[in-house]
């Protein structure tokens, strides 16, 4: 039972995020940017939420993390329902297209957009889910039982959302390419410098490190899909969006499953390094001369 409802939650989340992101860009022609920056930066803070009620939960009963998060789902599902119509900018498919899942990467820009984004998958959820790892790893070095892992981790995944949105701001500016690719080679940077912070920072300099690196980690997820959904044909945009995020998400799960198999093999401290090759093909894809 308990596995049904896990995989039953997994199957239903998989269809807000790409939804979500085709509705925003039903809203909007221009400024596609800082629309999903709004929109993936509460993603993040939702993310991050289940931390900070584990940390408030240690005065509470842990059911009390389930109670509060399927409340939030049910009262986020009625409000969509209730009070976002359709997009001004929607253009229903006129027909089921079963090739538009190869024939959508023909497109240069589309796909210098996705295998960018697949890079930046490589390391996202990967980085969010050892965040605890890393804080009770620096704790070990370090010596110290008294850092308050939940809160911590709650607010180095949170502060990801503002950097969404700023992010979004600046791409108006300096577009979204550019803005995403700053914030892809600054996360990859934190990536190799990780063991330096981990094996000679002292606390406050390490969790600071995590809070900048929690920021450009996730600074460039709504610029890709941005990038994504402008280089898409607008007739499959909303299946354009969902294939990009079907096989971001699947290399997340590669991702995640390499790093807990190194735990075994390779020194902690030089664990995370691996990330960096997910921002570096990111990168690469990204700028390459394609055919």
């Amino acid at each position: 039972m308990i596995l049904t409802s896990r995989f039953l939650t997994g199957f239903f989340l998989a269809g807000i995020y790409p939804v979500g992101m085709k509705i925003a860009a039903d809203y909007y022609d221009k400024g596609l940017g800082k629309s999903l920056g709004y929109l993936v930066g509460a993603l993040v803070v939702g993310t991050a939420l289940p931390h900070f009620l584990k940390w408030w939960a240690a005065v509470f009963p842990w059911q009390y993390v389930i109670y509060s998060i399927s409340v939030l789902a049910i009262i986020g599902g009625l409000l969509m329902f209730l009070l976002v119509p359709d997009g001004p900018f929607r253009k229903p498919s006129q027909r089921l297209d079963l090739t538009a899942c190869f024939t959508v990467f023909k497109k240069r820009g589309f796909r210098a957009a996705a295998f960018g984004y697949f890079g930046h998958m490589w390391e996202l959820y990967t980085f969010w889910a050892f965040v605890p790892f890393l804080l009770g790893l620096h704790m070990e070095l370090k010596s110290i039982n008294s850092l308050p892992v939940s809160f911590w981790s709650f607010w180095i995944i949170a502060i990801g959302g503002l950097a969404c949105v700023l992010g979004g701001y600046i791409s108006l500016r300096k577009g979204a390419k550019i803005t995403a690719a700053i914030a892809l080679g600054l996360s990859g940077l934190c990536c190799l410098l990780s063991p330096v912070f981990l094996s000679y920072a002292s606390t406050p300099v390490f969790i600071l490190f995590l809070l900048f690196w929690g920021m450009v980690v996730i600074a460039d997820s709504p610029l890709f899909s941005t990038l994504v959904a402008k280089n898409a044909p607008v007739e499959i945009k909303g299946t354009a969006l969902t294939i990009v995020n079907c096989i971001g998400f699947a290399i997340t799960i590669l991702s995640l499953q390499l790093l807990n198999h190194l735990q075994a093999i390779v020194t902690p401290n030089y664990l995370f390094v691996i990330l960096v090759l997910g921002p570096a093909i990111g990168l690469w894809n990204l700028f390459k001369k394609q055919s």
